[in-house]
């Protein structure tokens, strides 16, 4: 499978039980039968759980229904919704280095690395942060009714770098968790996307929820029809011509918040390419301009965007606490980039 793009939506909890997959079938790909091609394409299912899926219109190509035997063809849409198998609970415990900037007996604050998943799920049951955690951290509490997620009060997505707060007790869990429901929890990220937003400081308001053309993708419902509500405070710190720097605190935590919120204003993250940014969206399609913003997606081949202060009162101290970290390396390079080709 080439560019066959299967994927799984991270799943919001209500969710959890099912796999989401949209396949697009490759240029070159010979006519085959919808069933025999999904068995071929989609891990873990059976025939025959493809086969009633296909009945109960849980599939679908190009957006239609369709029968088993029907014929794919190059670049048709094959969208899935199918019910999950049910898995061991047990989390492995794996010896992964952390970059921990501070740690006591309530909590521990990590930065994460960009492509680092937070916790388990389809397709990837290893290698993630609560993996880790798991085996430096004896103990830790669980939450969200009843998952298995040791520690986590809050998450960011894989290819975004950054900070998170992790509980270490069953107290700082319920506190940190209150925080983050009342929204006193400070985030700030930075993010470098494209072009200039017209007004230097702004707020983007309007629900967030899953996009009904392709569910990977979050979507704005600005007249609060579907989805959840959903603010973000932006300020430009650096306009690039092409690209602007900017700082993102967050007053409510949706999925993909700051990358659907920036998409809807038309400023899209660089490199970000659910959302349409490992695209040139500013400046000529072609030249010398063509290959180092090319050059640049090869620097950061991934979503610009980095959790880079997290601020609340500690469970035991009632004292306020911050934490900052630099951006990576990764995002400063492109950043320098940037500066230097506007000074030219």
């Amino acid at each position: 499978m080439s560019q066959e793009d299967i994927d799984r939506n991270g799943a919001d909890e209500d969710e959890d039980l099912y796999e989401h997959y949209r396949i697009v079938a490759d240029k070159g790909q010979g006519l085959m039968r919808l069933d025999k091609y999904l068995s071929l394409h989609v891990p873990n299912a059976t025939r025959t759980k493809i086969q009633t899926g296909i009945e109960t219109e849980a599939v679908k190509v190009n957006d239609k229904p369709t029968k088993a035997s029907y014929k794919i063809k190059p670049g048709d849409v094959i969208t899935l919704s199918l019910p999950e198998p049910p898995r061991d609970t047990e989390i492995i415990p794996e010896d992964i280095l952390l970059d921990i900037l501070y740690e006591d007996d309530e909590l521990v604050i990590v930065n994460k690395p960009a492509g680092m998943v937070v916790h388990p799920a389809h397709g990837n049951w290893n290698g993630t942060l609560v993996n880790a955690l798991v085996y430096h951290f004896q103990h830790l509490p669980t939450s969200r009714n009843g998952e298995i997620r040791p520690g986590l009060v809050h998450r960011i997505d894989k290819d975004t770098s950054g900070l998170l707060v992790i509980a270490k007790t069953e107290y700082a869990m319920t506190h940190l968790a209150k925080q983050f429901f009342d929204h006193t929890i400070e985030r700030t990220y930075y993010a470098l996307v494209w072009g200039e937003p017209k007004e230097a400081k702004g707020t983007i308001t309007g629900h967030i929820g899953r996009s009904p053309k392709d569910r990977r993708v979050m979507a704005v419902f600005p007249d609060g029809s579907q989805g959840k509500h959903s603010v973000t405070h932006y300020e430009i710190l650096k306009p690039l011509r092409y690209v602007s720097l900017i700082k993102c605190n967050l007053e409510t935590g949706r999925t993909h918040q700051i990358r659907a919120h920036m998409q809807y204003l038309g400023h899209p993250l660089f490199s970000d390419a659910t959302y349409g940014g490992d695209k040139i969206r500013r400046g000529t399609t072609s030249g010398s301009y063509k290959a180092f913003v090319e050059n640049c997606f090869q620097i950061i081949p991934r979503q610009a965007l980095h959790a880079k202060s997290l601020g609340f009162v500690h469970p035991r101290t009632k004292e306020w606490v911050q934490f900052e970290t630099d951006l990576p390396q990764d995002f400063k390079d492109v950043l320098a980039k940037w500066e230097g080709f506007v000074k030219v």
